[in-house]
């Protein structure tokens, strides 16, 4: 009885993680498209500088996130 009642609540906690790293990664990608819109804006607009590189070094910090590290601490 016990083994089934594990069994289950190791399923759907591994959903749930699944989920969660399913919505993060829909969320870093939202965040990396707008950064880089706002790069192609910027060099549109002939403003190569500071509005450029700080939307570079936050695209770089979100793809080079370690994969061990969860927002959440449990």
């Amino acid at each position: 009885m016990q083994e089934k009642e594990t069994s289950t609540s190791a399923g759907q906690q591994s959903d749930d993680e699944v989920k969660q790293q399913k919505s993060e990664a829909i969320m870093n990608a939202l965040l990396i498209g707008f950064l880089i819109g706002i790069i192609i804006w910027s060099v549109a607009v002939n403003s190569v500088g500071l509005v450029t590189l700080i939307p570079l070094y936050l695209i770089y910090r979100l793809v080079k996130k370690p994969k061990g590290v969860s927002a959440t601490n449990e």
